[in-house]
């Protein structure tokens, strides 16, 4: 299982197959660069590098199966993230057909570019597919994938569901233990702190962005996030709410699976290998619209220590993407000590013509 997991690894440092660029190419015959639709934010990132950072395996379909585009958290590429979950548990399933981001920089930079990867590659995907995409996201991941949506209004067209797994949409109390305050930090995890210390996170929820573009189904564990908190009830950073009544469950896993496996100790990390997080995955990606707990088998689900079909072997994969992390942000040159500046084109976006 390391051994096999380990070349593929090797094999995809790329993010795309030699191939990969000319073939997508010709398929998608809908302009998505350097703006899909009026109202669309601009590109600060050349076509090519964000074209290059979406890994698409050898056996995508190209629409003959829904695609899901795998979002990654800080730190990591795709591939880091989901290698012991995602990746294997879908891998075969009629219902899903996954491709994931590898994103310059692991998501340290800018969470403003970091957002443009994601937006680019729902219509990019979206395109060649031709038809529409979900997303599936971890931690950081999620904040990108909501500002995409925020500023990339053409990418919630094609979107049919956002699993939201452990995001922070208020930010998170945590920073300052990671980066503690005057110190140099990554550009993305300046941009995370809690609420009104964040202009990101400000920016973000302003005008009901605090509430879903599309429908999306967001998981999260309470007292045992490390990472992300706060992370209890409505209160909890990956609460999202639905002022646009595209349909949202928030899922706490210590809530809905009380007094079982499921429910128990789960980490930032292993929240990815949760078998509630998959089964609510699994039900939107089949279903459209937010994953439902009244459409799967709790009983069953609650007592499955790990999702079915994984074990302890990508457990410790999942588990380690956390340290991989952890490495990145000690070690990047992605750093300072004030946040980015907020883009122009939040206060000025592109203007449609009447």
């Amino acid at each position: 299982m390391f051994e096999s997991i380990y070349l593929t690894q090797n094999s995809n440092k790329r993010g795309l197959f030699d191939s990969d660029l000319t073939a997508n190419s010709m398929n998608n015959n809908r302009s998505v660069y350097p703006q899909k639709a009026c109202g669309d934010a601009p590109y600060t990132v050349d076509e090519a590098t964000l074209r290059a950072a979406i890994h698409i395996p050898s056996g995508f379909t190209y629409g003959a199966k829904p695609p899901v585009i795998l979002m990654p958290g800080t730190g990591n590429t795709g591939f880091e993230t989901f290698q012991g979950n995602f990746i294997p548990a879908l891998k075969g399933q009629s219902y899903a057909d996954a491709v994931w981001l590898n994103v310059p920089g692991s998501l340290l930079d800018d969470s403003q570019t970091n957002s443009e990867f994601i937006a680019y590659a729902i219509n990019y995907i979206s395109g060649i597919a031709s038809r529409n995409v979900s997303v599936i996201a971890w931690s950081q991941g999620n904040i990108n994938t909501q500002w995409a949506f925020k500023y990339w209004p053409s990418a919630r067209q094609v979107t049919t569901t956002h699993i939201a797994i452990l995001p922070d949409y208020a930010g998170t109390t945590m920073v300052p233990l990671i980066c503690p305050e005057g110190l140099p930090c990554p550009l993305s995890v300046l941009q995370q702190r809690y609420l009104g210390a964040s202009n990101f996170i400000t920016t973000l929820r302003s005008e009901n962005g605090d509430s879903a573009y599309v429908p999306t189904t967001t998981l999260y564990s309470s007292n045992f996030d490390l990472i992300v908190q706060p992370q209890q009830g409505t209160g909890a950073s990956a609460f999202l709410l639905d002022a646009r009544n595209v349909g949202v469950t928030n899922n706490e896993v210590q809530t809905i699976c009380a007094g079982t496996v499921a429910g128990g100790f789960w980490t930032h990390e292993s929240m990815l290998i949760n078998s509630l997080t998959f089964a609510l995955a699994k039900d939107a990606l089949i279903n459209g619209g937010p994953g439902r707990v009244s459409r799967i088998d709790l009983k069953t689900v609650c007592n499955q220590p790990l999702t079915p079909g994984l074990g302890l072997a990508e457990l410790l994969l999942t588990e380690n993407s956390l340290l991989i992390g952890l490495a990145k942000i000690i070690t990047t040159s992605l750093k300072a000590t004030t946040e980015p500046a907020t883009r122009a084109y939040v206060n000025a976006m592109p203007a449609c013509d009447a």
